[in-house]
């Protein structure tokens, strides 16, 4: 498992405070739908080295990209992964599938979490239930599901495609919280920095000679699970399991040795272009990362960042103030801020190149 951050000389390490990472957002920059279309979403392209900024709009993002370069993309696909049942008590209960693990057995997140306990049977209906087996180290539960038949053709009756709490409008369509390239199945949350891509802008950007991959991270709680620590360096990622195939891997080293740029579409894929991607050089690979990047992470492989206004105080800003300096980061999102752009899954983007 990789990590991120800096080591002072003589091994000790510096803090870093998580409020270093806080902004102010005013409640009604959240956006609450999509840009439709979706590319029609704001871009603000912000200068790597300089923390100079322009602002467009997200079709115009071939302007900035060369046909050496090769985009990559996670393209994970969000399951319903939300469920309502009731335990043999009769007490309501939620449920959130975070990652499969052994057959028939998921890692959980229940609410209210505290009556969930190891033993407790939670009934979904349409023939699906679980038994809470045990308690893990990041506040979830392992359970292992009973069922009749398919458990993905149940989860389509009966989950529900979880959207982030500070989403209130309820979703009409479940594919406007799904990249138009999802493909392998197993995220609670969309990689939402691919959700600004339409099938008209990617036949336009492989119309212009620009290469595109795909590796998957299965979006869990390691991406929005909050920071709870004073001191950044403390924190531990829950590990999310990634998947990268040969033909990936080649392409991207095919790209490098071309002088072309690597193109992180998300932080997930950003997260999964790091944890393989020794050296600089890509391989085939798969399994768990809990790889946790903040500034003083030196990057390996990836040359420049599409990603979404973040949270405050979140992995994910942390994650782009190491690619970026942090007061660079900051003062685009004041930027943003002022000029009306909207935050979060289904808000504006950003180019950092």
């Amino acid at each position: 498992m990789l990590r991120g951050g800096s080591l002072r000389s003589g091994g000790e390490q510096e803090k870093m405070f998580v409020k270093d990472f806080d902004y102010y957002l005013p409640a009604d920059r959240i956006a609450q739908t999509p840009a439709n279309p979706r590319d029609h979403s704001r871009l603000l392209v912000l200068g790597r080295q300089t923390g100079a900024f322009e602002h467009r709009r997200f079709y115009d993002l071939t302007d900035y990209l060369k046909n050496t370069d090769i985009l990559v993309f996670n393209n994970t696909k969000v399951i319903p992964a939300r469920l309502f049942g009731r335990k043999s008590t009769g007490a309501r209960i939620e449920v959130l599938l975070l990652r499969r693990l052994a057959d028939g057995e998921w890692e959980i997140l229940a609410r209210p979490g505290k009556k969930a306990k190891p033993g407790d049977f939670l009934v979904f209906g349409g023939g699906v239930s679980c038994q809470i087996i045990e308690k893990t180290d990041f506040g979830g539960r392992i359970a292992r599901f009973d069922y009749e038949g398919d458990f993905a053709k149940a989860l389509e009756r009966l989950g529900e495609v979880p959207l982030p709490p500070y989403i209130h409008t309820k979703m009409k369509d479940a594919s406007c919280y799904q990249t138009v390239y999802a493909k392998e199945e197993g995220s609670a949350a969309a990689p939402t920095a691919g959700l600004h891509f339409t099938e008209e802008l990617l036949a336009k950007i492989k119309a212009a000679g620009i290469k595109s991959a795909f590796v998957t991270l299965h979006v869990g709680l390691g991406t929005f699970r909050p920071v709870s620590v004073e001191n950044v360096r403390e924190h531990v990622m829950h590990s999310e399991y990634y998947s990268v195939d040969a033909q990936t891997a080649e392409a991207i080293n095919a790209a490098k040795k071309a002088g072309g740029r690597v193109i992180a579409v998300g932080t997930t894929s950003a997260r999964v272009l790091e944890s393989v991607g020794a050296g600089g050089h890509m391989r085939a690979a798969a399994g768990q990362t809990d790889i946790f990047i903040y500034p003083g992470y030196q990057f390996k492989t990836v040359d420049a960042l599409v990603t979404n206004f973040h949270l405050p105080q979140s992995t994910l800003i942390m994650l782009t103030s190491a690619f970026c300096r942090r007061e660079f980061i900051l003062s685009a999102y004041r930027e943003a801020i002022g000029r009306g752009y909207r935050f979060f899954s289904f808000g504006d983007a950003m180019l950092i190149i």
